[in-house]
């Protein structure tokens, strides 16, 4: 009986130790690949509040950030909770982290040296090149901090951060109408691990954050990552 007891015991401890800790969006790895997969129900883009089948980067932290849940998503995806196409906060840089920062904040100066990147979000452009919409945005220059790659050593955290990939914006004008800055978005998690959705394998995964690092930072125009902690 004693034996059976010290078994069990030893069962459970060792269990424990070697669980994998569950963080933010396990649910929802291997989930496919989609390119813009939520909308507003509705003209000019029909898809679903809210899914659990398909993502992309933003899609994937922002479910991820809501728990599932159609209201604090559409909190997260729109200024004011206006569910609205025109009032969705597209760009992470003047839209998405200002509107949010009751719920993230960026952190990059703790972890390491960082610079600013000046960038010129043309709205009222990039709905009518990309929607064909007519706006009265005007343009907004905002800043963003961030860590360069030659300033980027190894991160310990202890809870999983929000990391925004930073590009110079070359060549984006012509393509889209506007200047930006954040080109991909995920989750850092403890352990040195991205987990994100990504276009290349076409599916939510993890995989190791120096070496996704390390293959972005040989084109040039990547200039490095911001760290967002979730509040």
């Amino acid at each position: 009986m004693k034996n059976k007891l010290f078994l069990l015991i030893l069962f459970l401890v060792c269990g424990c130790v070697a669980e994998t800790p569950r963080y933010i969006g396990e649910q929802y790895l291997d989930a496919k690949y989609m390119f813009n997969p939520l909308g507003e129900e509705k003209a000019p883009d029909t898809d679903p509040l809210i899914r659990s089948d398909g993502f992309d980067c933003v899609t994937f932290v922002e479910t991820s950030l809501a728990e599932s849940n159609v209201e604090k998503l559409s909190k997260i995806r729109y200024k004011n909770n206006k569910v609205d196409f025109v009032y969705r906060n597209h760009f992470i840089e003047s839209d998405w982290l200002k509107n949010n920062k009751s719920l993230v904040e960026n952190v990059s100066n703790l972890y390491a040296k960082t610079a600013i990147r000046h960038v010129v979000i043309d709205k009222k452009s990039w709905f009518k090149r990309v929607h064909n919409i007519d706006t009265d945005f005007q343009k907004q220059t905002v800043d963003i901090e961030y860590i360069p790659y030659k300033n980027l050593s190894k991160i310990d955290i202890q809870s999983p951060l929000i990391v925004l990939f930073i590009h110079d914006g070359n060549g984006l004008q012509k393509k889209i109408g506007t200047d930006l800055a954040v080109v991909h978005v995920g989750f850092l998690l403890p352990g040195n691990i991205l987990r994100h959705a990504s276009s290349d394998y076409g599916r939510v995964m993890d995989t190791d954050f120096e070496a996704y690092v390390n293959k972005r930072r040989q084109n040039k125009h990547n200039l490095g990552i911001a760290l967002v902690k979730i509040k």
